[in-house]
């Protein structure tokens, strides 16, 4: 399975990015990050469009797109593992988490995504969701491989 992460904004160094990388290091699974920003001179929905069009256009063609988003699932781990690996028997090989931007992302990136996930109810910052985001991907390919990595309660 080919990864790639679409998000909004501009990484920068610091403890949320080497955490990021951490995870990334340890994946055999291909992640390629593509960032995209929309004019600074945009507002509310216009804004939120604007994103939607780069994010979807980050999007590798045919790609499965996994949405986050507040308003979407709660899943476990071992659910997300599961889904990926049912897709993969499906045939499909690229896989494209979206992360939106400081105003969440377009209700057309939810309405076009094969599932949409939320990280729990509370609000995260979006560097730090990057990282989580990678150690999810690193613990639903560990789960797959049958590694003791993760641990069900």
């Amino acid at each position: 399975m080919r990864i790639t992460i679409a998000a909004v904004g501009r990484g920068r160094s610091g403890p949320e990015q080497q955490l990021y990388d951490e995870y990334v290091k340890r994946l055999s699974w291909p992640l390629f990050l593509k960032e995209v920003e929309a004019k600074k001179s945009l507002e509310g929905d216009a804004l939120k469009a604007a994103e939607a069009k780069l994010l979807l256009e980050a999007a590798p063609k045919g790609a499965l797109l996994v949405a986050l988003d507040e308003r979407g699932r709660n899943i476990t781990s071992m659910k997300l593992a599961e889904w990926i690996e049912a897709k993969r028997l499906d045939g499909k090989s690229d896989l494209c988490f979206l992360i939106g931007g400081a105003d969440g992302l377009d209700p057309a990136i939810r309405a076009q995504a094969d599932l949409v996930l939320a990280c729990g109810s509370l609000t995260w910052p979006h560097l730090l969701v990057r990282a989580m985001l990678a150690e999810q991907i690193y613990r639903c390919q560990q789960i797959l491989a049958g590694h003791p990595y993760h641990r069900e309660g």
